[in-house]
């Protein structure tokens, strides 16, 4: 994907301060700059083909829900300023901290929401929602047309036999993402409409 200076110097900079905060608030347990750029940065820029690749509109809103420390919401809210991106997360220090990021750095298109999944009533549905740990409490919040991204390590074999209605899979896409040697897939899923 094509960046540009000022996106890189971004992304750099998100860097810089998820490494300073970490040291303080423990947000990730990656602890050195370049293990983030390849386990957090590159991971997350992964997902910006694969909802290029589902989404009608360029100017989609995407939710974000278990964001933690603003991952994948802030490297594709920097990515791909278009986008309308909503980092939910229940707990105080990460969304503090992904709220500080969106200052600093400009962030116009990111919105951060300190709620728990199940209980948040946001103002619209989204057309996107992606997560890696909470598909099911989730679809709550996706329009009737959008898609939910899943975001895997391996291949989910039981997580998706245990998959139940009203959302089906429309595909398990295996990702590629640069200098990170395991493996990585994103699952696609929409209402069985």
């Amino acid at each position: 994907m094509q960046l540009s200076d000022e996106q890189h110097t971004h992304l750099l900079n998100y860097v810089e301060l998820l490494d300073k905060w970490n040291k303080v608030y423990n947000l990730t347990a990656v602890r050195e700059p370049d293990a983030m750029l390849t386990q957090h940065i590159l991971d997350s820029l992964a997902m910006v083909k694969v909802l290029e690749n589902y989404m009608v509109a360029s100017s989609c809103r995407i939710l974000d829900v278990g964001s933690g420390a603003g991952l994948p919401a802030v490297p594709l809210a920097i990515a791909c300023p278009k986008w309308r991106v909503t980092a939910l997360d229940g707990h105080h220090k990460r969304t503090a901290f992904v709220q500080q990021v969106a200052i600093e750095l400009g962030l116009n298109n990111l919105e951060v929401v300190q709620d728990r999944v199940e209980t948040w009533q946001p103002k619209a549905l989204y057309d996107v929602v992606i997560s890696r740990a909470f598909v099911a409490l989730s679809k709550q919040h996706l329009a009737v047309d959008g898609i939910m991204v899943a975001m895997k390590g391996v291949y989910p074999y039981e997580e998706l036999e245990r998959l139940s209605s009203p959302l089906v899979i429309k595909c398990v896409q295996s990702l590629e993402v640069p200098f990170l040697a395991a493996q990585r897939h994103a699952v696609i899923l929409s209402h069985n409409t």
